[in-house]
């Protein structure tokens, strides 16, 4: 998620339909899906071919899979039955039990009880509701009729188990949030009969209602036995419904936080591993929080003090008008409260302001220094990384260079530039950690910043790269000249003019030079194009050389940056591309198509690139008269390394048996021999 790039992509055929979410399987770290209801496939993340996977085919239609860390993979059919996947796949036509009649599956969860997995689902029939309760393994079933709510009805479920205990949560129309409580226990059949027909009585749990307002949930999940969080609309008189991500304490019945979500939802809220999983406009959000346990003063104090960083159990989303500082720091530490007593942390707010920042949150800490000057933010902020734990220093750098860039989008006139470089150059750090870094850099065209991130950041949008691409193909070699650009990555190798004769080598290494390329194609290039596009002299200056060379090295995914690159201009692209040709001379010039220096273009990633704005400008490129030369040279060039490969390949055979000869030849003996190349 960090790094934004797709790691596997499988379809099913045009025609077929998945049927029920995709889960992993933790013990064989395999995949598992099913289509058109009853076709299982399995796969592993190194197949290509979906339709070459696995295939099973069952007797009735899946409802769900879900897959236990410890328990393996467990089978819901529409029916009711379930199975386990091991018992499935040793006979898949086997028979399927229904075990509901009439009924519609709701909802269903999965979960550990000692060694045994436990499945819980809901029904509905007729406006009625039942809870089953399944122990696969053990072949146990149980069955319990809802409850009735006059004027309000379930609307979503969740669960968890405690002490041989499940506690069902069921979230209602009217706004309210129901707590059943179902006891796990071996019961005898005729106690399994009785239990059928039991009807579970419901307890409220919460109402969600705060201050007049009113929160419509949609979503509903458990983070422990104190807390829930609910992802609605939260409808206050007067004013239009926000949809918000809320977290309430049901011991005390009190919101604990929420955060507003703006550019909209799903609908649906995931939780896994104490991170919150959703949907956010057309982004996916993750977020982590971090609870402990539950107390009278916290769940007051965050009432009384929302403002306050330290006294929130999970994330705190701060909205302090501009400042957003806590919110970043939080949502990357996923750490909002230290291990202290709450008597230390009431009394720390009255004495804050005598406080060494050493013992201050960094969140906190950093809005102290909101309004400090330049000079005094950047020597506290060399401080508070000289100081962070090891586990937090990734975080406390991200957080520190949102404080910076926060500063720079305040204050037009301050920019960092040595202190942002000297981070990003002794630290490890990603785009994710500060989207707005680059965004910085790129308005105040710091392009020594731009090129080490390129260079040292995994992450990056293709949107980004482009917008950098495009930036140092448009800035001219004469501003260049005035920048402190890194040329490590082209000062081996780029050619240098000297009173306007190229210096060129004479040595040829890879079996031919630009007399031979002439000879092969049968054509002679005209002088006079040297410099623009037969690729004997670089047509870009060291330090745009040495930033397109970072550009070269960042990450993409080819579907993201193909639209980006068709809004290049065209002279920039043919720019781009007549570097790239040149570059691809002369990786081809050596025997291990390497070119020297530091970071240096790799002959995979020149190619890469080349085919990628080819297929991008080509149609743009094709109607251009200045291009047409460009585009001749490199299919001539080409079209030589073809033949050349093609030679090499026919006396392949040869030199293998000659490789094998001098391996059997003993060392001591003397002897000439003639191989016959046919």
């Amino acid at each position: 998620i960090s790094d934004q790039k797709p790691l596997g992509c499988w379809s099913v055929k045009h025609g077929q339909i998945l049927t029920c979410p995709v889960v992993c399987n933790f013990e064989t770290h395999e995949y598992i899906a099913v289509h058109d209801d009853r076709v299982l496939r399995i796969w592993k993340n190194e197949d290509i071919n979906l339709d070459k996977a696995f295939k099973a085919t069952l007797s009735a239609d899946v409802y769900r899979i879900h897959s236990l860390p410890q328990g393996g993979p467990v089978v819901l059919f529409q029916g009711g039955a379930v199975r386990t996947l091991d018992v499935l796949l040793e006979a898949p036509q086997q028979d399927i039990e229904n075990v509901v009649s009439g009924e519609a599956i709701r909802w269903s969860g999965a979960f550990m009880e000692g060694q045994e997995p436990v499945l819980i689902f809901t029904t509905e029939k007729d406006g009625d509701f039942f809870v089953y309760v399944q122990k696969p393994k053990l072949s146990s079933l149980h069955r319990y009729k809802l409850e009735q709510q006059e004027s309000a009805k379930p609307l979503c479920f969740t669960a968890h188990i405690t002490n041989q205990t499940v506690t069902l949560l069921c979230l209602y129309s009217n706004d309210s949030v129901y707590q059943v409580l179902i006891p796990l226990q071996q019961d005898t059949e005729e106690e399994e009969e009785e239990k059928e027909e039991e009807i579970l009585s419901k307890s409220l749990l919460l109402n969600l209602s705060v201050s007049g307002a009113v929160l419509k949930g949609t979503s509903l999940v458990v983070l422990d036995k104190d807390h829930v969080a609910v992802l609605g609309s939260l409808a206050a008189p007067g004013n239009e419904p926000r949809e918000c991500l809320t977290i309430w304490n049901t011991k005390f019945q009190t919101l604990q936080t929420s955060k507003e979500l703006p550019l909209g939802t799903s609908g649906q809220l995931w939780c896994y591993e104490e991170k919150f999983f959703l949907i956010h406009g057309k982004v996916l959000t993750v977020i982590l929080y971090k609870c402990e346990t539950s107390s009278l003063a916290a769940a007051v104090g965050k009432l009384k003090d929302s403002q306050t960083p330290d006294v929130s159990l999970f994330l705190n989303w701060n909205t302090l008008e501009d400042e957003e500082l806590v919110v970043s720091f939080q949502s990357q530490e996923s750490v909002a409260l230290k291990e202290e007593s709450r008597m230390n942390l009431r009394s720390r707010r009255s004495s804050v302001a005598g406080e060494k920042p050493a013992t201050l949150p960094v969140g906190q800490f950093l809005i102290n220094f909101k309004n400090a000057s330049n000079y005094v933010l950047e020597n506290e902020l060399k401080k508070l990384m000289a100081r962070a734990p090891t586990a937090d220093l990734q975080a406390t750098i991200g957080c520190v260079v949102t404080a910076l860039t926060d500063r720079c989008k305040r204050n037009p006139k301050y920019y960092p530039q040595n202190f942002l470089q000297q981070i990003i150059e002794t630290h490890e750090f990603s785009y994710s950690l500060c989207p707005d870094l680059m965004a910085v850099a790129l308005e105040k065209k710091d392009l020594p910043l731009l090129q080490m991130c390129l260079e040292r950041f995994p992450d990056i949008p293709e949107e980004v790269t482009y917008t950098c691409l495009k930036a140092f193909l448009s800035i001219s070699e004469a501003h260049l000249q005035t920048l402190d650009v890194n040329v490590d990555s082209v000062i081996c190798y780029i050619d240098v003019e000297m009173d306007d004769e190229e210096v060129k080598s004479e040595i040829v290494e890879n079996g031919f030079s630009a007399e031979m390329d002439q000879d092969m194609c049968d054509t002679k290039l005209p002088k006079e194009s040297h410099g623009r596009g037969d690729g004997g002299s670089c047509p870009v200056g060291l330090q745009k050389a040495a930033l397109l060379n970072a550009v070269l090295h960042s990450a993409y995914t080819e579907t993201f940056l193909l639209p980006h690159l068709k809004n290049l201009p065209a002279q920039q692209a043919i720019l781009f591309l007549r570097y790239l040709y040149y570059l691809y001379v002369k990786c081809s010039e050596k025997v291990n198509t390497t070119l020297p220096g530091i970071r240096s273009p790799t002959i995979n990633q020149i190619m890469d690139w080349m085919c990628l704005l080819l297929d991008a400008q080509f149609t743009v490129m094709v109607m251009l008269p200045e291009a047409k030369e460009l585009l001749s040279n490199l299919h001539k060039f080409v079209r030589a390394q073809v033949r050349f490969y093609s030679e090499l390949n026919k006396i392949e055979g040869s030199l293998r048996e000659l490789q094998r000869q001098n391996l059997l030849r003993e060392s001591q003996t003397y002897s000439i021999e003639v191989l016959e190349i046919i």
